[in-house]
């Protein structure tokens, strides 16, 4: 299929509705761009054809992506039959017993698993780069990162594999790919999407799952698919007004939008980023929406030190039940250096600090929700990379641990404070820097913005409105296998 990677995920589902292809033409088509991706960009830690192929032998239903290929990321999501790692040495070998409860719903959706895409171990850094699996590089670039931890999905879309893969996010982790890889990224407000059955929540609320895409349509369809309560769940997001994927049918109305230059821990955009945030303004602008400099006052400090001590403990328990499960300690060497030195964190983090941790995480959210309200905002803007992707090997859970920890909190200073406030967020694609001799189309930088608790269908609205204006999806990386 010649013009597969024409179509977003929307437009294979019709032409598999119309019967103008087969199913299995798009599983085909999809397997030979994932090889080449692979050969280039190294951005699957498996591909398993078997598992789609026993998918395609049962009825699809007549779900809004019924036939359309699809990857989950290395952690977090189970496919049942399927090897899932977290990216680490230490389950090397694991396979799902079951579908979790968002597989199910991406099953009922109509969407066939043929792969997992890469992610650094845990998820705990800024870039997809493992001991388990080497360097995943970024389509634009190489040398540099696709960014963390959904890099492997990042680069699976941005090079024409499929065009919408499932993603994760603790600390950006949708966002960051999908800016380095010049794609759109939504993270869904907290307790919208399922994480269950085992537990419904990830990092103690931190941390949320949803997709990454070439298209806001997409985006929008498999959030109106899959979002919705699930059992046990301590909390959930308020229910849409109408479908999601309604709110591109029309611009949003005039917004005002701070621009929220400077993060809490103090890192200002560098100056490509901050032309990114110039040209953007200047479009919203242009769009009849009003832009104003303004910023919410946090302790980013202290927002620091919670994530670490909250992610810590979390990651400590982590691998104690993987011991368990294993019959035996897990092994230093079965993990990164900076992972073994987080987990040692998390054994020895008083209780209280949890506590603190936890304030702090209210205090941000209630501040930001006061600063919308006293400023009469809508949303805010920054840049979603304060600089252009890093090369490889900087931000790798195997670095010098100061340095690795300087460049991450440097990186994206702005994309944890949304996991911490539970608040939506999303990065549009609307900037790239200037050419380069390795980057001969230039780099994409991300424009980010977050909203109000629940108010993802705003920021789909603007978003559609966004694309129309300045449309990214024609826009190739230079290693393109579609």
């Amino acid at each position: 299929m010649d013009d597969y990677a024409d179509y977003d995920a929307l437009g294979l589902a019709q032409l598999v509705r119309t019967k103008q292809v087969k199913p299995s033409e798009l599983l085909d088509a999809a397997l030979s761009r994932a090889e080449g991706a692979q050969e280039q960009l190294n951005c699957f830690s498996a591909l398993f054809p078997d598992i789609a192929r026993q998918q395609l032998e049962q009825p699809l239903g007549d779900g809004p992506f019924a036939g359309v290929p699809f990857v989950t990321k290395d952690l977090a999501v189970d496919i049942k039959g399927a090897p899932i790692t977290q990216g680490s040495v230490a389950w090397k070998g694991h396979v799902a017993a079951d579908d979790s409860t968002l597989a199910a719903r991406y099953r009922k959706a109509g969407l066939v698993f043929f792969g997992a895409t890469t992610s650094p171990e845990f998820g705990l850094t800024t870039t997809t780069e493992s001991t388990l699996y080497g360097q995943t590089r970024n389509p634009w670039d190489t040398t540099r990162t696709s960014g963390g931890s959904s890099g492997g999905a990042a680069v699976a879309v941005a090079s024409g594999v499929l065009p919408l893969a499932q993603a994760s996010d603790g600390g950006g982790s949708i966002r960051i790919p999908a800016a380095c890889c010049g794609l759109f990224g939504m993270k869904p407000s907290r307790g919208r999407i399922p994480m269950g059955p085992g537990r419904t929540e990830g990092w103690n609320g931190l941390s949320t799952v949803h997709a990454l895409s070439r298209s806001v349509r997409d985006n929008a369809a498999l959030m109106d698919a899959t979002h919705g309560p699930e059992a046990g769940s301590r909390y959930y997001a308020p229910t849409p007004a109408r479908p999601f994927l309604s709110e591109l049918d029309h611009d949003p109305k005039p917004l005002k939008i701070a621009l929220w230059r400077t993060a809490p821990n103090g890192t200002k955009p560098d100056a490509d980023a901050e032309a990114g945030l110039k040209y953007t303004a200047d479009l919203l602008e242009s769009l009849g929406h009003t832009v104003v400099e303004a910023a919410p006052q946090m302790d980013g400090e202290a927002l620091g030190k919670a994530a670490l001590f909250t992610i810590s403990a979390y990651i400590a328990a982590m691998i104690d039940d993987r011991a368990k499960a294993l019959g035996r300690p897990v092994r230093e060497d079965e993990l990164e250096p900076i992972t073994f030195s987080m987990a040692q964190l998390g054994r020895t983090v008083p209780m209280i600090e949890l506590a603190h941790a936890n304030n702090a995480f209210q205090t941000a959210a209630i501040a930001y929700e006061r600063f919308l309200d006293e400023g009469d905002f809508d949303m805010t803007l920054s840049a979603t990379l304060s600089r252009a992707p890093e090369k490889l090997g900087v931000m790798a859970l195997t670095a010098d641990q100061d340095k690795m920890g300087a460049a991450v909190a440097s990186f994206t200073p702005h994309c944890p404070v949304f996991n911490q406030m539970g608040a939506p967020a999303m990065t549009v694609p609307l900037h790239w820097t200037a050419p380069t001799p390795n980057a001969p189309s230039g780099l994409p930088i991300g424009m980010m913005f977050g909203g109000r608790y629940g108010t993802e269908a705003l920021l789909f609205a603007l978003a559609g409105q966004l694309e129309r204006a300045a449309p990214w999806a024609q826009r190739r990386p230079p290693v393109w296998v579609g």
